[in-house]
C-alpha cells in the first residue's frame, strides 16, 4: 500500500467523533517527502470541530513546512468523500491550487483531483487588494 494512504488510514483510528461517528484521516506529503497526518476532532459545539485535512495542514505549518505535493483523505463511506468547503479553502490558500487530492474509502475506491478542480473560482488574497 502507498505509504501516504497507510498513514491516513492509521491516523483515522485516532479520530474523536463521538457525535457523528464519521472518522476521517488525512496525510499531507511535503515537497521534501515528510508526511504530516491529521484526523478529525469533534466538539459538542460543532463549529469548533477540526477536520482531518485542516489538522494535517496545520501540523505541517507548525513545523515550518509550506510546500506540498499531495494529500490523501480516507473515510468509511460508499464513495470517497471530498473535503468540506472550509478545508477546500485552506488547501487552496495554504497548499496551492495544484495540490493533488487523493480520496479513498475503506473498500479501496479511490479518486484523484487537484484543489483547483474542487474549488473553482476560489477566493484568495488577490481579491483583497481592490480599490478602496
Amino acid at each position: 500500500m502507498d505509504p501516504l494512504f497507510q498513514s491516513a488510514l492509521e491516523v483515522r483510528e485516532n479520530a474523536h467523533a463521538p457525535f457523528s461517528h464519521f472518522m476521517v484521516g488525512a496525510a499531507l506529503e511535503a515537497e521534501d517527502g515528510r508526511v504530516f497526518s491529521g484526523c478529525n476532532v469533534e466538539n459538542a459545539s460543532y463549529g469548533l470541530t477540526i477536520c482531518a485535512e485542516r489538522n494535517a495542514v496545520f501540523q505541517a505549518y507548525a513545523q515550518g513546512v509550506h510546500k506540498f505535493k499531495r494529500i490523501v483523505v480516507i473515510a468509511d463511506t460508499e464513495a470517497p468523500t471530498p473535503p468540506c468547503g472550509a478545508c477546500r479553502q485552506i488547501l487552496h490558500e495554504l497548499c496551492g491550487a495544484d495540490l493533488q487530492v487523493d480520496l479513498a474509502n475503506l473498500k479501496g475506491v479511490q479518486r484523484t483531483y487537484r484543489v483547483r478542480d474542487l474549488l473553482p473560482e476560489a477566493f484568495d488574497a488577490s481579491m483583497l487588494t481592490g480599490p478602496r
